[in-house]
This record gives structure tokens, C-alpha cells and sequence, in this order.
């Protein structure tokens, strides 16, 4: 019985350990390449959920801050009653306040009451105005000093070369209804 041993020399040996690990290197860094991205972008996720999570911490630790500036705004707000038009009273008021600076409002349209949580939202689209740039910036400075009520969503202003100034703009007005946010100011008459 003859058997053929091969002998391998060191340097044939050391090759053919080489040539192996060169062999499954290259077929496990392919299919293992996808994974290695696939890691990394797991890695970016987690570090901005990590950052998020920070911010909405530092949100939650400030809870008592927002909720006192909610509670002071929510007082400002009139309250009216449940059920009750709303549309001839926010008129008046803007309509009172274009009137003390000589702003004169042609065509506007009150829109649909909104209910955003305990507040409720009302449009007013003023299509045609006229007056001096006193008189708008005096309007519009009103309407801020009112609180959190009014609200400027959209304002066009047209010069005119001699003459007054033309435009429209959007008019919200913010109130809540009986019921709704504890402490609502009452309503103005």
C-alpha cells in the first residue's frame, strides 16, 4: 500500500494560507459591504434620534414656562358665548380701530369660525383698503397692542404715485367660547 504524501515547503504553505484568506476576504466583503453602510447610516440615525431626544427634553423641562405664557395669553383672548355669531362683533372692532386713524376699509368678508384646540380663529379679508402710510402703520400697530387677538396673515400694499395707498390684507382674530380655555376675558362691548 502505497500512499502519496505530499510535502509542502514553508513558503508553498505560507502561500496557500495567503491565497485562502485573500479568497474569503473577497467573498465575505461584498455581501458584508452593504451591511457596513447599512451600519453607518443606523449610526447617523441614532445619534440625531439621540440629539432630538435632548431637545424634546429640554422642551418638556420648560412645560411650566410655556404653559404659564399660555395661560396669561389665553386671558387676553375675549370669550364669547357657545353658538353665538361672531363675525358683526370682529367688524366692529376692526372697523372702530381703521376709523381712529382714518384707514378706510371698502370690501371685506368674514370667513368661516376655525376651532384650533381650545381656541377658535376667524378670517376677516380685507379686499379693498385705502389710506396714508400713517394711517396703515397706525392700524396695524393697534391691532398689536390688542394682544393675542388680531393677527396680520396677509398684507398687499399698492403705492399710488400721488394719492393714497391701496392694498388688502387678511385679518384673524382669535377668541375663545364659553367653556373652552379657563379664564377667557370677557367680551368687549
Amino acid at each position: 500500500d502505497r500512499r502519496a504524501t505530499v510535502k509542502l515547503s514553508q513558503r508553498e504553505t505560507t502561500l496557500t494560507i495567503v491565497t485562502i484568506a485573500v479568497v474569503l476576504f473577497g467573498l465575505s466583503y461584498f455581501p458584508a459591504k452593504s451591511k457596513i453602510n447599512t451600519w453607518k447610516e443606523l449610526l447617523k440615525r441614532q445619534a440625531e434620534v439621540r440629539d432630538q431626544i435632548g431637545r424634546d427634553k429640554d422642551l418638556v423641562g420648560q412645560k411650566a414656562r410655556w404653559q404659564k405664557e399660555f395661560d396669561e395669553l389665553s386671558r387676553m383672548l375675549p370669550q364669547h358665548p357657545t353658538g353665538r355669531n361672531v363675525d358683526v362683533y370682529w367688524l366692529s372692532v376692526m372697523d372702530k380701530i381703521a376709523a381712529k386713524h382714518s384707514l378706510q376699509i371698502f370690501k371685506r368678508k368674514a370667513g368661516e369660525e376655525k376651532k384650533m384646540g381650545d381656541v377658535y380663529e376667524l378670517s376677516i379679508d380685507c379686499q379693498e383698503w385705502e389710506g396714508n402710510y400713517d394711517a396703515i402703520t397706525h392700524f396695524l400697530f393697534d391691532l398689536q397692542s390688542e394682544g393675542g387677538m388680531f393677527d396680520i396673515r396677509q398684507l398687499v400694499v399698492k403705492p399710488q404715485d400721488k394719492g393714497p395707498l391701496k392694498g388688502r390684507f387678511v385679518l384673524e382674530c382669535a377668541y375663545t367660547r364659553e367653556g373652552g380655555v379657563a379664564g377667557g376675558g370677557q367680551v368687549r362691548k
